[in-house]
């Protein structure tokens, strides 16, 4: 074979194992400073709900799980700066061909993210700071732009990823980037959808979390009124979130078949375009099959489009070329449904048990569950971002440049995705340490009636 041919197969293997690194490292990246994200957004809320409670009722247990919460939530402000930092790089480092060509159209929501990232940190240094040093309404009060801001800041980046699923506020003209909208660019048909869904995914990741620890804490034995509301508070809010978030969740599925059939169908598996079509659960795709999936006759059709014959577009009417790897966003969907279901049925059980006797579940099986809940949530939320960022694949601004035409052509891409690895080992290792120490710093104050029969304080 002629030397240049092998030359060129060895260097197309190079940029294929670059692009790999690229994506791997971006979705590690991604993945795990979502988490930290979430817990920025929910987590405000919460702590200051527990504050608000805790001056209202007298009840110094609200009191200190406010100023626990608020500690915790320093340490993840932190963190999270640092892995939002890192992703920042990442946009230019990684994928130049994405930023070179349309930084102008997206970098307004990027501005706003950093103005409100600012807000949030001097609210929170005043918030962590001054709790002994300003009235208690004052106090409260300070807390309110840290919720705001989080929620901001998450709104102000999804439109970014929003716009990367339905790219608009341009125009391009021989290869180049002309008519710049901005603000048409950040509110995009996608925008609404997804981020109301990752505002609610993150109010459940919070509250779910937090609740999980004290569920943990209350199968060791440990059922005194502080790891009661512990539980009680944060989990009530992930419950109250979870139907809205079912709801939500279906009009993200509806603009799907509206806006990206292609994604629809790797989501579902179709690969023919028909009418009446099934909705697969689980399943297996081989060969261009799906395969071992239970079949809802009609399902996929009533539920994309409220009609049970109507047509739904296969992969079939894309080039292969264009097809994302249907196996992964199928089981990315299935499992970020089916533990969003689960997690509903978890928020049922809290809700009948509260109705009928204005207290959550004594049952083990209970706080078995809501121990397991928040790792649910978290997995729940990544599976939904493998839908979304894979499910766009080929294209890294959908239908307009393929994320092969972004990536940076520099060599050795590999090795940057070996050190990040490393690197969030450590953040991963650090963060869990620093928390728990957290943990065991205060005493939890105990009620006089909340002692065992010879005078000791249950904790």
């Amino acid at each position: 074979m002629d030397a240049h041919v092998l030359e060129a197969a060895a260097a197309l293997r190079l940029i294929d194992a670059d692009l790999a690194a690229a994506r791997m490292q971006m979705a590690l990246s991604l993945g795990w400073h979502i988490v930290i994200a979430c817990f920025g957004v929910g987590m405000p809320a919460i702590t200051l709900l527990a504050e608000w409670r805790g001056h209202r009722t007298g009840d110094d247990h609200y009191r200190l799980l406010a100023r626990r919460w608020a500690r915790a939530m320093g340490v993840l402000f932190a963190v999270g700066a640092v892995s939002g930092t890192i992703l920042s790089f990442e946009m230019g480092l990684l994928w130049p061909g994405l930023m070179g060509t349309f930084g102008e159209v997206i970098g307004l929501p990027f501005s706003l993210e950093g103005i409100a990232f600012f807000i949030e940190a001097i609210f929170l240094g005043i918030y962590l700071y001054a709790w002994d040093r300003l009235p208690p309404v004052k106090h409260m009060l300070s807390g309110i732009p840290i919720v705001l801001a989080g929620v901001a800041s998450a709104f102000f980046v999804v439109t970014a990823n929003a716009w990367m699923q339905q790219p608009t506020g341009f125009l391009l003209r021989d290869g180049r980037v002309v008519a710049v909208d901005p603000w048409a660019a950040m509110f995009n048909p996608a925008t609404p959808p997804q981020t109301v869904h990752m505002i609610l995914a993150a109010f459940m990741v919070a509250g779910f979390g937090m609740a999980s620890v004290y569920a943990v804490a209350m199968l060791r034995g440990r059922r005194d009124r502080y790891h009661r509301l512990g539980l009680l508070l944060p989990l009530t809010v992930a419950a109250i979130v979870t139907p809205a978030q079912i709801g939500v969740g279906d009009w993200a599925a509806h603009f799907v078949a509206d806006f990206q059939p292609v994604k629809l169908a790797a989501m579902e598996g179709v690969f023919r375009t028909g009418r009446g079509v099934p909705l697969h659960l689980g399943g297996v795709v081989v060969d261009g099959e799906m395969r071992y999936a239970v079949e809802i006759p009609h399902g996929l059709s009533l539920l994309a489009r409220w009609d049970p014959d109507a047509v739904v577009q296969g992969l079939d009417q894309v080039p292969p070329g264009d097809w994302p790897p249907v196996n992964v966003v199928h089981w990315a969907f299935q499992v970020m449904v089916g533990v969003g279901f689960a997690l509903l049925g978890l928020a049922a059980w809290l809700g009948v048990a509260w109705w009928r006797r204005r207290e959550p579940p004594r049952s083990r099986w209970f706080l078995r569950a809501a121990a397991l809940s928040g790792a649910a949530a978290a997995l729940a939320l990544e599976a939904g971002w493998i839908v979304t960022e894979v499910g766009r694949q080929p294209w890294i601004v959908f239908g307009v440049m393929r994320t092969s035409d972004a990536v940076n052509p520099a060599p050795g891409l590999v090795y940057g995705f070996a050190l990040v690895s490393a690197v969030y080992v450590v953040l991963t290792v650090a963060t869990v340490h620093v928390l728990r120490r957290l943990a065991r710093d205060l005493p939890v104050p105990v009620a006089p009636q909340e002692r065992d029969a010879s005078g000791h304080e249950v904790v």
